[in-house]
């Protein structure tokens, strides 16, 4: 059986050489990413976890915004959904995170539960090259900090659902536990998480 008819095998070749390229260069292009869109969770009204008068809402943002000047110095591109503190829906969260193209997402929160004893981070995701990214991310935090690692899980989270890039969230620690909260009251241990998150964005990089 011929394939190639023989009048024309070199522009047949040529032509599926192109073909292969165009395939190649697509992949590669749809691996890469231009920006980290950084979500502070809660704001404005909507505290999230809280003790006392520790929130954390200021927690995410204060440590968002580090997170920003991390990658910002190493010439990432970045996008915040929050600067301040103000509410905004989970809807308009991953509305905007989906205005761009080429980008991940990373949404930045703090942990509660009605369980004091608990404590440690963990990284959530939806989707398959989520979960590459969320794992590049707990690895790089817990570099960082000494805590329990919870790990990286698959979670259904609306933003992580609802966003078209690799996306995740990350609790980097509970507010409910009473060690854990005097070490996040400090900013030392919002810098290493910070650090700790952008560390491994950069990995995450790397490999694709």
């Amino acid at each position: 059986m011929t394939l190639i008819p023989p009048h024309r095998p070199l522009q047949t070749i040529i032509g599926f050489c192109a073909l292969l390229l165009v395939v190649l260069t697509s992949s590669l292009e749809a691996k890469s990413f231009r920006y980290v869109i950084i979500d502070p969770g809660h704001g404005g009204h909507d505290n999230g976890g809280s003790s006392g008068r520790v929130y954390e809402k200021h927690l995410a943002l204060d440590t968002a915004l580090r997170l920003e000047h991390y990658l910002k110095e190493r010439g990432v591109a970045t996008k915040m959904t929050r600067r301040s503190d103000y509410f905004l829906s989970l809807a308009s969260r991953a509305s905007y995170a989906n205005r761009y193209s080429n980008a991940i997402f990373v949404s930045v929160h703090y942990n509660h539960s009605y369980r004091r004893s608990a404590l440690g981070i963990e990284t959530f995701y939806h989707s398959s090259e989520g979960r590459k990214l969320s794992s590049c991310v707990q690895n790089g935090m817990m570099r960082k900090v000494r805590t329990p690692n919870r790990g990286s899980k698959h979670g259904n989270f609306f933003v992580i659902r609802n966003t078209k890039h690799p996306a995740i969230l990350v609790e980097c620690g509970f507010v409910s536990n009473s060690g854990e909260r005097s070490r996040m009251k400090k900013a030392w241990f919002r810098q290493s998480v910070a650090e700790g998150i952008g560390e491994g964005i950069m990995q995450y990089k790397k490999s694709r």
